[in-house]
């Protein structure tokens, strides 16, 4: 595979896993004993972990505050701005989706397979969630960091979430299958994960519980080809403005774990993509305009939308597979939120 080796990759991963935000979790006032407000909770969690895996310490924090304490934590639920926020996706996503920050860009970000300028782009991915919520684009739509969420215990709201369980199974099994949709495209033999011993498998998941990079590096090495062997399909999950292309097949909308308003579109790119009568690496921008030519009619720049992971918004001229590789979130998913320009 043309283009970075495994130590540039790693090098970007290790930055996108050490980008945080920080947050001000509030209890709902209806839920708190004093009918006013409790201390919040601060915290920096990193942008690839998931909220319920801080429940437990934050019913600890708030139960001397809580009308019922006697609630258990799997009960606990988050909104921003009085919108459920989905639980299996994980806090970047979520930030990205509905802070309606405006993402981080640098113009001189023209080739990606520039190792210096691969570093430029894996700093904005982590020094921005650590930052002002303001930078050189533009400031943000919805105020300042922390972002502030609010924490219920109670009205679960059933037509939006899938209840939690407090052995963890259902957060947890959400997760594996996301794994083994992303494994069923990247791999051709299509099995990955299934081919995991028992310990392998729990270790997978414990990594991504404790935000444990190095555990869970030594999993996917076990998982995903080597870098000279390119993925079969590369799975892309791609959160839209609008609806999607309707004369685009390829581009299926499907419907999450959680119903959501948020158009959703899980679909797959080829590695390679035809260049006149040559094979070239598929890019950022080439399977964008190929499944939404009517928001990327260009193919390398952004002319009407932006694609946005981590905060960042991606070089068109990025080597897909490459950013597969290194910007994934734990599931192997791609996951780009598309926001307009302007």
């Amino acid at each position: 595979m043309a283009g970075s080796n495994q130590a540039q990759l790693n090098s970007i991963q290790e930055k996108v896993w050490e980008g945080r935000l920080p947050l001000e979790i509030v209890l709902d006032p209806s839920e708190c004993r004093t009918y006013d407000k409790s201390d919040p909770y601060l915290i920096l969690y990193p942008r690839v972990s998931y909220l319920p895996f801080i429940l437990p310490r934050l019913h600890s924090f708030f139960r001397s505050s809580l009308i019922h304490p006697e609630c258990e934590p799997h009960s606990g639920w988050f909104s921003f701005e009085g919108v459920p926020l989905k639980w299996h996706y994980p806090l970047g996503l979520l930030y990205d989706l509905y802070a309606g920050s405006e993402p981080v860009s640098h113009s001189t970000l023209t080739d990606y397979n520039n190792p210096t300028q691969s570093v430029i782009l894996a700093g904005g991915i982590g020094n921005r969630a650590q930052s002002s919520d303001e930078d050189e684009t533009g400031p943000s739509k919805s105020g300042h960091l922390p972002w502030r969420l609010t924490l219920h215990f109670e009205n679960w709201p059933d037509e939006d979430l899938v209840r939690l369980d407090a052995e963890g199974l259902v957060i947890h099994d959400a997760f594996i299958n996301s794994v083994k949709e992303a494994d069923s495209l990247r791999i051709r033999e299509a099995k990955g994960i299934m081919t995991l011993s028992k310990e392998d498998t729990a270790g997978f998941w414990t990594a991504i519980q404790n935000h444990d990079i190095n555990s869970y590096r030594r999993i996917t090495n076990l998982l995903l080809p080597p870098i000279s062997q390119p993925f079969r399909q590369i799975p892309i999950r791609i959160f839209l403005p609008l609806p999607p292309d309707s004369d685009k097949p390829a581009l299926k909308v499907v419907q999450s774990p959680v119903p959501s308003s948020i158009p959703i579109s899980q679909t797959s790119s080829s590695t390679m993509t035809p260049s006149g009568a040559r094979m070239q690496p598929q890019t950022v921008g080439s399977a964008l305009h190929t499944l939404l030519p009517n928001l990327f009619p260009s193919r390398r720049i952004p002319v009407l939308a932006k694609p946005v992971l981590h905060g960042v918004v991606l070089p068109m001229s990025a080597p897909l597979e490459e950013v597969a590789r290194s910007a994934a979130y734990g599931d192997g998913w791609i996951a780009i939120v598309i926001c307009m320009v302007g």
